[in-house]
């Protein structure tokens, strides 16, 4: 067996060998989109000016879109893959485990399908033939 960075031992091949690497290059893919979106909505626009015409204007560049994506794709898939592995180790019986992990992958399928909806259909209102109807004066 192979070992990595602070000798924790590398999988022999498979998916668990899949795993193992997608873990480490998701985690720095997502330091790199995190710390991208704090330094951009937090430093650079500031929290106060984060509006519903803010995000109007930033989803109107496809950059943007891309960039929501794959930080909650990543997240979320990596965030699932790391309870798998918790999951694989801490549950003995084969049957609970495949209940589990099988629990798990139906969650993620549902939590993707919910963020996703947002940031793949997001239209301003008044555009689309929707009329924007202001109340009172």
């Amino acid at each position: 067996m192979r070992y990595g960075f602070q000798g924790t031992p590398r999988p022999a091949g498979g998916f668990e060998l899949f795993s193992w690497f997608f873990m480490r290059i998701s985690g720095g893919l997502l330091i790199v989109l995190v710390l991208g979106h704090l330094a951009v909505m937090h430093l650079i626009a500031g929290v106060h000016r984060i509006d519903y015409d803010f995000v109007v204007q930033r989803y109107r560049n496809p950059i943007w879109r891309t960039w929501d994506f794959a930080m909650l794709f990543l997240a979320l898939l990596h965030g699932t893959n790391g309870l798998r592995i918790v999951i694989e180790d801490y549950v003995q019986s084969k049957k609970w485990r495949l209940a589990a992990v099988t629990a798990l992958g139906a969650v993620l399928f549902v939590v993707i399908i919910m963020g996703l909806l947002p940031i793949l259909t997001f239209v301003p209102i008044g555009a689309g033939g929707m009329e924007v109807v202001q109340h009172g004066p």
